[in-house]
This record gives structure tokens, C-alpha cells and sequence, in this order.
């Protein structure tokens, strides 16, 4: 019994062995691995323009301030007609009439004073069109139109909506890339590239065309779409 009890014992400690060397084997062969990024680029054209006009009127009296406001309104109506923008896409968006006696700081030597302060938003998809309007804005201000950049940045904002459009191809795009990478990689390491053991697409990123400090990608019509996707694969 002493004998049998002993080989059951020997054998279950190489079974256990043989068990353990072969965790072992699995868990070198599962760390060699790569990580790559891919990388995509597109250039894209804005699909949508919205341009904030913003103007001011003052009088000593509301009437006079809303006859002016009245005036200016109709000169920028009729500056957009010139450029070609139907009045369909243009709305009031704000009107803000301010009586300066209201408040106690101010010195208004007697006299009653308004501003009315107003804004107009231009929306549109044509973005030519837009963007030689707000080139030709000091016509405005040449016809007597005070214009105003108090509610956030003055000039067009670009928009690009198309994104989900382009998206499955630049992913695509951004694994080719990767895994050209992990190829070279293998080479260069006297081995062969596996499957694939993870991966992740990363984040689309719409930037300016032309990136320069102080330049923003809302303000130019020409944006660069990019994406890193990061991957890994296995070598064997």
C-alpha cells in the first residue's frame, strides 16, 4: 500500500509540474507582443457657417436710438442681398435696449441716453459665399454701421458636420498604417507578426488646416480631420 500510495503521489507531482510549466509557457508567449499607432489624416471643407453680426445704436431719446438701430439693420440686410445671402437665412437672434439713467454710476450730464444693441445670425452651407461677405465687412462699417464684438468672437464660425461619413474609412486607414508598422517591427526583430490582441480606434480630432499660435479651426473653412488609433499584436 505504502508502494501505491507513493506512485500516486509521484505522478500527481508531475502532473502538477507538467500543469505549471505549461502556465508558464503561455504567459512568456502571451507578453510578446507590439503596440503600434496608426495614423489618418483627411482634409475636409466646412459644411456649415454661421456668422454672429452684431451692431449697435445709441440716441438721446428710444426713438432716435431705434431709428438708427432701424438704419443699420437695413444697411446689413442690404449688404448680405449684395453678396448674394437670402434673407431666409438670416434671423434676429438678440435685442438688448440699455437706458443709461438706470444706472447710478452714470454720467450722463442730463441727458437721456439708449443703446440698443442687436444681432443678426447668418446661417448658411455656402461657405464661399460667407466667407467673401465677412472679407467685405468694412463696407459696413463705411456706411455708418457700428459693429460690435461684445458677445464672443466677431467673424464666421466654420462648422464640419460630415464627420460619421468619413470615419469608417480613416479608421481603416489608421489599422493599415498600424500594422505596416508592426510588420516592419517583426522584421527588424528576426520574428513574425501574430493576431491581433487588441486595439483602439482613439479620438477623431478636427483641426485647422493651417495651425498657427492664435489661430483657431472654427475661424478657417479648411480643417484637417486626424485620427491615432493604437494597436497590438502578438509575435510569435
Amino acid at each position: 500500500m505504502k508502494i501505491i500510495a507513493a506512485l500516486i503521489l509521484g505522478i500527481s507531482a508531475i502532473i502538477s509540474a507538467s500543469f505549471i510549466g505549461d502556465g508558464l509557457t503561455d504567459l512568456r508567449t502571451g507578453d510578446r507582443y507590439v503596440t503600434v499607432k496608426g495614423v489618418a489624416e483627411r482634409e475636409v471643407t466646412a459644411d456649415l457657417a454661421l456668422w454672429p453680426i452684431r451692431f449697435v445704436a445709441t440716441g438721446n431719446s428710444l426713438g432716435e436710438a431705434q431709428e438708427k438701430a432701424n438704419s443699420s439693420r437695413d444697411a446689413i440686410m442690404a449688404f448680405l442681398k449684395l453678396q448674394a445671402i437670402n434673407d431666409g437665412a438670416v434671423e434676429l437672434q438678440r435685442l438688448d435696449v440699455t437706458d443709461t439713467r438706470a444706472n447710478p454710476y452714470q454720467d450722463d450730464n442730463g441727458k437721456q441716453k439708449f443703446i440698443i444693441s442687436q444681432t443678426l445670425m447668418v446661417r448658411s452651407d455656402n461657405i464661399e459665399k460667407i466667407r467673401q461677405a465677412a472679407q467685405a465687412v468694412s463696407e459696413l462699417v463705411d456706411s455708418g454701421v457700428v459693429l460690435s464684438s461684445d458677445y464672443g468672437p466677431s467673424g464666421p464660425t466654420y462648422l464640419f458636420n460630415g464627420l460619421n461619413e468619413i470615419k469608417p474609412d480613416m479608421i481603416a486607414e489608421a489599422t493599415a498604417s498600424a500594422r505596416k508598422s508592426a510588420s516592419q517591427f517583426a522584421e527588424d526583430a528576426k520574428t513574425e507578426l501574430g493576431d491581433l490582441r487588441r486595439a483602439n480606434q482613439g479620438v477623431f480630432q478636427i483641426l485647422a488646416r493651417d495651425q498657427a499660435p492664435g489661430v483657431s479651426e472654427q475661424q478657417q473653412p479648411m480643417k484637417t480631420v486626424r485620427v491615432v488609433s493604437t494597436v497590438e499584436y502578438y509575435l510569435r
